[in-house]
């Protein structure tokens, strides 16, 4: 594969930070095939107007948020518009379905847009609709042309939501292409950050669309009907919806908790009437098989139960199982980054950092966490890099001598880890099933 200049670089500056790459994935990925596949097979679905979702369970290490970003990339690739969110403690809950809604629109990207897209999406669906309205023999010139469009617009948001576009969804994008149209630039922007979920436009730019307040849970996931159909309008094949670190719920209170679990299974039962919308969750084992995870709220347990046969599993089940890394791939991941890493010395690095050295590096990280190999990978990636910037600047260096294997700071799930703790700390109602009122 061809990658630029600029994505190696930003592939080494992110590995630096001990974070996962946004672009340039492709070129050290290693023993994913299966689990790609099976993304692959799920954006063909949403390719074909079906909705679904799909959770990707691995533990600390096993690359969730990896194979995350890369079916985003995947996707833009096939043409998506796509959104990353990640779960957090405060600004994220479930049952709140306006932050899921907001955090959604607000992170839009495409293969052109890293993110806040929507704008762009938009233009696109107007142009769309303004060229389909010219070949079918009208005149641009007219003077009800604008509103001929804003017509169609209208009509083409009713059929693909079945009627169900909140009315206030139609009077903003009436009067965002109005205002458009006046080249009243600043205005139409602060209309498309409502829409995108903003609680902070003055009531006087509301007031040009005949609109009051913010958007509510209640109506939230109705606006994001309206957002996928003027994606798939605006000639997208769908949109994608990545939600990472899932298992953070599992730090909040309990009744938080509960809500937000409940909301995932509102959005999992709701997902088939979205067509071309795919849900992406990543989680850890503890998200899935415990009583204050998925495991005490028996509708969802029932809808994501994983089943096992003997040592088989079925990717095509909604959990989708990462399997952890081991020595090998580690090597081979990194033998990859060795040849990809940007220096005019490239003789001299190989060298340096021969595989031998790096059966070397594998076995000292994956000491400080009691020989697991498979949740090493940040760690030992983060020095990897370290070592390589060394080699390729000092000529005198030599790993093996000069270079030491002690941890870099640990994140707060590598100490647990470390220290032998588990993921998350137990709490007295652990062994409580979540009574939820649907």
């Amino acid at each position: 594969m061809t990658i630029s200049p600029k994505d190696i670089e930003h592939i080494f500056e992110r590995l630096r930070s001990g974070v996962v790459p946004e672009r340039g994935l492709e070129a050290f990925a290693v023993g994913i095939d299966q689990s790609r596949t099976e993304i692959q097979r799920q954006l063909s679905l949403a390719g074909n107007n079906e909705g679904g979702f799909k959770f990707l369970r691995g533990g600390y290490g096993c690359g969730k948020t990896f194979m995350s970003r890369l079916a985003i990339l995947d996707a833009q690739t096939k043409g998506f518009v796509t959104s990353f969110v990640v779960v957090s403690d405060n600004d994220l809950h479930f049952h709140r379905f306006d932050d899921v809604y907001r955090k959604v629109v607000q992170e839009l990207g495409t293969n052109q847009c890293d993110r806040g897209a929507l704008g762009l999406i938009l233009d696109r669906w107007i142009a769309r609709v303004e060229d389909a309205m010219v070949d079918g023999g009208a005149n641009p010139e007219d003077a009800d042309f604008d509103a001929q469009v804003q017509h169609r617009l209208e009509e083409e948001l009713a059929a693909l939501t079945g009627g169900q576009a909140p009315e206030d969804m139609a009077r903003v994008l009436r009067t965002v292409f109005a205002l458009k149209q006046n080249n009243q630039v600043a205005e139409a922007s602060a209309l498309l950050s409502w829409l995108s979920g903003s609680e902070n436009v003055a009531a006087s730019i509301k007031h040009l669309a005949g609109i009051k307040g913010d958007i509510g849970s209640k109506e939230a996931m109705d606006y994001l009907h309206g957002i996928v159909a003027i994606i798939k309008a605006a000639g997208y094949p769908g949109l994608v919806i990545v939600i990472d670190e899932v298992e953070t719920i599992l730090r909040m209170r309990t009744d938080i908790r509960a809500k937000s679990l409940n909301g995932i299974r509102q959005i999992c039962d709701a997902a088939d009437r979205y067509p071309g919308l795919l849900w992406i969750f990543t989680g850890t084992p503890e998200f899935f098989d415990t009583q204050r995870g998925v495991a005490g709220l028996s509708p969802l347990h029932d809808r994501l139960q994983l089943i096992k046969t003997g040592k088989f599993v079925n990717p095509r089940q909604p959990q989708l199982v990462l399997k952890p890394f081991d020595a090998e791939r580690l090597r081979q991941v990194a033998l990859k980054l060795r040849d990809l890493y940007p220096t005019r010395e490239g003789d001299r690095l190989r060298r340096k950092v021969s595989p031998e050295f790096i059966d070397l590096l594998v076995a000292n990280v994956t000491a400080g966490f009691g020989g697991d190999v498979g949740i090493v990978p940040r760690q030992f990636l983060r020095q990897l890099v370290n070592i390589l910037d060394l080699a390729a600047a000092e000529p005198e260096f030599e790993p093996i001598a000069d270079c030491g294997h002690d941890l870099t700071e640990l994140n707060a799930e590598e100490t647990r880890i470390a220290q032998g703790r588990p993921y998350s700390e137990p709490e007295a109602t652990d062994n409580q099933q979540y009574a939820v009122t649907f």
